[in-house]
């Protein structure tokens, strides 16, 4: 399939869902890949354009840039749509401004798809529905099941510590 102009990937069909970007030269760590590109739009266009209560399973090529403006990158976007969700991943997304980046968290060798963490905002409102909503299909070892955010974790107070004495026994003295 056609890639971009000096893009060092292909699209190809994926296992963890549709088509997806693999690696087709080794791309090192800490390497951008690719920027993000779409349409930029606010949160009522995006509601309007991606009803979830009408999916059957989440998809949109949606990605947050602050709480005003979202790119949509299913319109005017370019190959970075394509590269899938892992919760094991070997790139990250990066806002820089208005742009988003994706960059490589570790050296990528050829032939290997690049994915991200999407970290989805997750919501104390969120039931199990959205968990099989948002299902996350990336065959990791260390998948968390969800494409959501993983849960934060609820810090425990802190233990106090109990002071111990230390007792010294007083030899007597007659």
């Amino acid at each position: 399939m056609a890639t971009g102009k000096g893009q060092p990937f292909e699209l190809r069909k994926s296992g963890i869902q549709g088509r997806g970007a693999f690696a087709t030269r080794t791309i090192r760590k800490g390497q951008r890949i690719i920027e993000y590109t779409g349409e930029h739009i606010d949160n009522d266009e995006a509601d309007r354009r991606y009803d979830d209560e009408k999916m059957k399973r989440h998809h949109t090529f949606l990605f947050i840039v602050d709480d005003k403006e979202i790119i949509d990158g299913a319109v005017n976007g370019n190959d970075a749509q394509f590269i899938n969700h892992s919760c094991d991943p070997n790139a990250e997304a990066v806002i820089e401004g208005k742009r988003i980046f994706i960059y490589a968290l570790r050296t990528i060798r050829p032939g290997e798809e690049i994915a991200y963490d999407y970290q989805y905002e997750r919501t104390d409102e969120h039931t199990d529905e959205d968990e099989k909503f948002y299902k996350c299909l990336c065959g990791s070892p260390k998948c968390r099941g969800s494409i959501l955010a993983p849960p934060k974790k609820k810090r425990k107070p802190a233990k106090k510590k109990q002071r111990t004495k230390s007792v010294r026994k007083r030899k007597r003295t007659a």
